[in-house]
């Protein structure tokens, strides 16, 4: 997911170092990603990590002073968990054109009605896009511009965060019978900050018409895999798989990548994508998927809508399915809905994910089911979590 965002901001001219901050603990592969991040983009990349969860403003307020040692004029801030077309370049001369050293851009995008109320909702004025009102996660219709997590900021937004931190401090001082879980330096940068900048003259709102989504959870992925295959027919066709004597059969866009092993009769696409090392076998059938490195898809296997973590194995004639959960496709502004895991005491159908290192048999059906990493299983299952 990230890697879009670092090629993204590698684009932006004067782009001096990118920052991955988190709460997550570093591992070999994250620093593995990093180091080919670096090389490929030829830009310094570094991971700071919080010691605990500081919330969307607490983070770059905790690492303030690495963001600006460089004496950064402005800076990107980028959730993670967002896929986008990411209007960087434009969102720095629209910032450029209309604000100063001291006020902010975010970008906005148009949601239908209903779902606007699961967003951050901003009322600006339609001449000057100045943000008049800001409400996250409002409980009545607000507004159908919504956030879509992606701010141009200057140094000076470290001022406004700066206050809450205090302000925070203070409430702390005075509740004495907290529990002492709570810390002044868990801030929320839309609604501590962003609903008090509102309506100020510090705050403004860049309108995308291009794509945008929320990767809430791991289904949605796919959907997310299919707007990028998407914006590589346009903006990097070199990048997608194209049908060759001797080749599989590619339907839509696929992306292959070069160390792949495929059989000229597998047949794959709309939206796939498969990673290093993978290996396919005769007359498999991949729809709607993601098939992550290493993975093994023997003679014959079936894959629809499902993740196939790295280094699995599928046996022949198995059947690996999950059910999809795409925005309304006949509503332009539709957003894809945040499922909750269970409704009603029973999983909620969705795409099938299995983790790293599992193993299918041959000729079993997987539908609708989720398989934790390094599992073996020796039979069919639906709509199950395999703990």
């Amino acid at each position: 997911m990230v890697q879009h965002h670092i090629e993204a901001c590698a684009k932006v001219p004067g782009m001096k170092e990118i920052l991955l901050m988190g709460f997550y603990q570093p591992n070999e592969a994250l620093s593995r990603f990093l180091v080919s991040a670096q090389q490929e983009f030829k830009v310094p990349i570094r991971y700071l990590q919080e010691y605990a969860a500081l919330g969307t403003g607490g983070g770059i307020y905790h690492f303030r002073d690495q963001i600006l040692s460089g004496g950064a004029e402005a800076f990107f801030v980028l959730n993670a968990d967002v896929c986008s077309e990411f209007p960087l370049q434009e969102m720095l001369e629209f910032w450029q054109q209309h604000g100063d050293m001291h006020s902010f851009v975010i970008l906005g995008t148009t949601a239908n009605r209903t779902q606007a109320l699961n967003y951050g909702c901003i009322v600006a004025n339609a001449g000057t896009q100045e943000v008049q009102h800001y409400v996250e996660k409002p409980s009545t219709f607000v507004s159908e511009i919504i956030n879509c997590g992606i701010y141009l900021f200057t140094p000076a937004i470290f001022q406004h965060i700066g206050e809450v931190f205090q302000r925070n401090q203070q409430e702390l001082a005075l509740e004495e019978s907290s529990n002492g879980w709570q810390r002044a330096e868990v801030i929320r940068l839309e609604q501590d900050v962003f609903t008090a900048l509102a309506g100020s003259g510090k705050l403004y709102v860049y309108k995308t018409d291009g794509f945008w989504s929320q990767i809430k959870s791991a289904g949605s992925a796919i959907y997310a895999s299919r707007l990028y295959l998407n914006q590589y027919s346009k903006s990097h066709p070199e990048r997608l798989a194209q049908n060759k004597p001797g080749g599989p059969v590619i339907r839509g866009n696929v992306y292959i990548h070069p160390t792949a092993s495929i059989d000229s009769t597998a047949v794959l696409g709309p939206n796939v994508s498969i990673g290093e090392g993978v290996t396919v076998g005769a007359g498999v059938r991949v729809r709607e998927s993601i098939v992550l490195h290493g993975a093994s898809l023997h003679d014959h296997t079936c894959v629809l809508n499902t993740i196939v973590g790295w280094d699995s194995t599928i046996g022949r004639w198995a059947r690996v399915e999950g059910t999809p959960s795409d925005p309304n496709p006949n509503d332009p502004y539709a957003k894809i809905d945040s499922e909750t895991l269970f409704r009603d005491g029973r999983l909620t159908p969705s795409i099938t994910i299995l983790g790293c290192s599992v193993t299918i048999p041959a000729e079993v059906v997987i539908l609708n089911s989720i398989v934790l990493p390094h599992k073996e299983l020796s039979r069919s299952y639906k709509n199950q979590i395999i703990l």
